[in-house]
């Protein structure tokens, strides 16, 4: 069973927030994943801040962020004059109507330079779909289910980095990526993801 990619332009450039960073992480092969898509890579300097903050916690995730960009796979951006006005309108105003600044970062960054906003949370997306029509999002999940990822890792070892970030990282998967998730891990894994809806971890019959 395939997904519907939307990240067929090989130019354009994926925007990581930091639930997509830590998703990938998870994994176990973010830069192995990451190295397989020719899209430039790009991570808003809020959102590094943000994995970084996280070292005081025990996490690691900004150790891959550092290791994407020494290797050159991925660059480090800061807004600009041109994404001022979108970032301030996501983070002004009440909370059910705004994002955190990582997140609104990187909307703004893709929506001034052409590229493609890679963020998880459906409160994110609604929101970025809703002000930013012509702007198509994606997701963790999408990046997984890129042909050349699949291409590199073949099923078995795809099936396990999915899981890795399902299990670890506690990745969310919109319902429209669910059936995919399940046919590359399996309905007995499923039973194990509780970031899956629970109609999804449930036997099949």
């Amino acid at each position: 069973m395939g997904l519907p990619n939307c990240l067929f332009d090989p130019s354009t450039p994926l925007v990581l927030d930091a639930s997509v960073a830590i998703n990938l992480n998870a994994t176990g092969s973010c830069v192995r994943i990451l190295r397989a898509i020719p899209n430039p890579v790009v991570i808003l300097d809020i959102v590094s801040r943000e994995l970084e903050a996280g070292r005081a916690k025990g996490r690691s995730d900004a150790d891959v962020v550092a290791a994407l960009v020494a290797s050159g796979r991925a660059e480090i951006a800061s807004l600009c004059a041109e994404c001022e006005g979108n970032f301030l309108a996501m983070v002004c105003g009440g909370g059910s109507t705004t994002l955190d600044d990582g997140e609104a970062a990187t909307i703004a960054w893709a929506i001034a330079h052409g590229g493609t906003p890679i963020i998880d949370e459906k409160k994110g997306l609604s929101i970025c779909k809703d002000r930013f029509p012509t702007v198509q999002a994606a997701t963790t999940a999408d990046i997984l289910a890129h042909d050349k990822v699949l291409t590199e890792f073949g099923r078995d070892d795809l099936s396990d980095a999915i899981f890795n970030a399902l299990t670890a990282a506690r990745m969310r998967v919109q319902d429209s990526h669910i059936p995919w998730v399940i046919d590359m891990i399996g309905s007995s894994r499923a039973q194990l993801c509780h970031s899956l809806p629970l109609a999804a971890r449930r036997p099949q019959r």
